[in-house]
């Protein structure tokens, strides 16, 4: 046996590993600030698109229901956050009592949605839940008369930052010999609250829940027959998916500090679904992989396409955020010719496309 085969098989090996992943998490902010403090802010993104992608795998990966207005449940979380700790309405509640809030009306949507499309599948289903997510959108704009709720397009600004044990989020902060800036402090707040979400997900996938939800995408006509009340399945798959939706969106309201509707567009929605799809429908981990490429992945093109062109031809021909969005689509449509699974796909989407592979031969 080999030395790296006989380290794997050590006791401790696992628990060595567990350690080096959290102080590579734990020391990566202070080493991308050295790089430039946007890539901070960008790992942020990152981690709440990883949030975004875990809630829509709920719904789309466990339990095979397309959902293309999931971007509606962030704007809810946003903007309940925004409403409840801001000046627009001189209310100024902790986020330790407006995050949970934002997620309760969050699912309370997602059983609004749910409810009526029970029976719809595929096409119809995704057609219902972008006119959903639009709907959504639209009332956000045009909210500001007679009854000023969400202030219309120019949106709610000067949100209140996070506090926790007495520590501003919107303020620097030495400890020790150590800076931390706001960026900083929220990617440690959003890798908590990542933290939380994942043991979550991971609970619900090997939960009777989880095992209903597979049965239900799977085939719903035998599932329901086996007595899954796959009524209800559907429903608690549209609420938790919600949920973690507004989560995402109260947490991104408190980093921003400013919120408008158009930054909850159709593109979102499929940007996040893309994350899903990428990364592999149902696994876990394969989702987080496509959240965190097509969080990165785009702003490496963008910061690399014009120099890389300069190099070339001596100036820039192209523009740059033209050649980012051609080598972006390049790329997903090269993945899903190749890599039609994910490129983590779970073993039961796996075994779906093998049968599938068997049938059309």
């Amino acid at each position: 046996m080999n030395p790296l085969a006989r380290l794997r098989e050590h006791p401790a090996a696992k628990w060595i590993g567990v350690a080096l992943i959290a102080i590579s998490l734990l020391a990566l902010p202070f080493a991308l600030a050295q790089v430039g403090t946007a890539w901070v802010r960008i790992t942020n993104f990152a981690i709440l698109y990883i949030l975004l992608a875990l809630g829509l795998n709920i719904v789309v990966g466990f339990a095979g229901l397309l959902d293309l207005g999931y971007i509606a449940f962030y704007a809810v979380g946003a903007y309940v956050y925004a409403l409840l700790a801001s000046p627009h309405f001189n209310i100024h509640w902790p986020w330790w009592a407006i995050l949970p809030i934002g997620a309760s009306v969050a699912c309370l949507f997602g059983i609004l949605l749910g409810t009526p499309t029970l029976k719809l599948r595929g096409d119809y289903l995704a057609i219902v839940t972008l006119g959903f997510g639009e709907i959504i959108r639209i009332f956000l704009n045009n909210l500001s008369d007679p009854f000023n709720l969400t202030n219309g397009p120019k949106g709610i600004t000067t949100i209140d930052a996070i506090h926790v044990v007495g520590i501003d989020f919107g303020n620097l902060t030495k400890l020790g010999p150590l800076y931390f800036s706001g960026t900083i402090k929220y990617y440690y707040f959003l890798l908590a609250v990542l933290m939380v979400v994942i043991v979550v997900n991971l609970r619900l996938q090997d939960s009777r829940i989880g095992r209903a939800w597979e049965a239900i995408r799977e085939d719903e006509l035998a599932a329901r027959s086996m007595g899954i009340n796959t009524r209800n399945m559907k429903l608690l798959a549209f609420a938790m998916g919600a949920s973690f939706g507004g989560v995402a969106g109260g947490m991104f309201s408190a980093i921003q500090g400013f919120i408008s509707p158009e930054s909850f567009v159709l593109t979102e929605s499929v940007m996040v679904l893309s994350m899903v799809v990428l990364g592999g429908m149902g696994n876990i981990w394969g989702v987080i992989l496509g959240a965190i490429l097509l969080t990165f992945v785009p702003e490496v093109l963008r910061y690399t396409a014009d120099p890389v062109q300069r190099w070339l031809f001596g100036r820039s021909l192209i523009d740059p955020e033209v050649i980012r969005m051609l080598l972006f689509g390049l790329a997903m449509v090269m993945i899903m010719l190749f890599r039609p699974a994910g490129l983590l796909p779970s073993a039961v989407r796996k075994r779906e496309l093998a049968v599938a592979a068997d049938n059309a031969d």
